[in-house]
């Protein structure tokens, strides 16, 4: 079974190697493509100072900060939550630059970029030339993205493990056919309607000879009127349509 972690994060600016750090954390579970409603989310404590242009983005200040647990103290949870599943991260190099400092800091092993899924790299590859950002690839796959109007890392997750599965080419996701789209979209029973196919059965050919037929019709005929089998395949015969 493969189990993924769609993750985000935010931060207090956009240069790790400088001392900024990770002030929350955003992870989705998926099972074989499927959300499992499963997540983790926090928010951290940099004890580094939020940059005015990181709070005009996410919105979280250092007074919001200022009583959440450090890195130090969530990092066995987290750790545990993303351990032995495949990450799944839009541009994935800035989120794990920034897992990977963390790391470093409390003795946990390195995040190896290859292993990761980076969304971006396979929105470029598919949408070449056009805008691949969050909120362009919700408009381009109809994904209701209307509650973002600050990046969060839990919803950013949320609406990126529906972009990532469009992206792959879209799946049902349960085996509830009966189910409608809930209205707004943006969740998983969504997803399932959208990627669903009618599919018609096709009618097998017989393989009966004539002789064949005969014979049956005549084993039937020896078994009396209160014969099961005619029961079982109605009075019409076994090539009723």
């Amino acid at each position: 079974m493969l189990r993924e972690i769609v993750l985000d994060t935010e931060t207090t600016g956009t240069d790790h190697a400088k001392g900024d750090r990770i002030i929350e954390i955003g992870c989705v579970e998926l099972l074989n493509h499927i959300p499992t409603g499963k997540n983790y989310h926090v928010y951290i404590n940099p004890e580094y100072p939020v940059s005015p242009g990181a709070f005009a983005v996410h919105g979280l200040s250092d007074d919001f900060l200022a009583d959440k647990r450090v890195f130090a103290a969530v990092v066995e949870e987290f750790y545990d939550f993303i351990r032995d599943a495949r990450l799944v991260i839009h541009n994935a190099a800035f989120d794990i630059g920034f897992i990977n400092a963390e790391f470093a800091r409390t003795g946990h092993p390195a995040i190896d970029l290859a292993d990761v899924v980076d969304t971006l790299t396979m929105a470029r590859r598919k949408h070449p030339g056009a805008a691949n950002n969050l909120d362009a690839l919700c408009s381009r796959y109809g994904i209701d993205n209307s509650k973002r109007t600050k990046h969060g890392a839990l919803l950013d997750a949320e609406i990126l493990a529906e972009v990532y599965i469009e992206l792959i080419g879209g799946r049902q996701v349960g085996f509830d056919l009966s189910a409608q789209p809930a209205k707004g979209g943006g969740n998983a029973v969504r997803l399932a309607a959208a990627s669903r196919r009618e599919v018609k059965p096709r009618p097998m050919m017989t393989r009966l000879t004539d002789a064949e037929r005969a014979a049956h019709a005549a084993f039937i005929e020896q078994l009396g009127a209160n014969a099961v089998w005619r029961d079982y395949i109605g009075e019409a015969g076994p090539d009723a349509s």
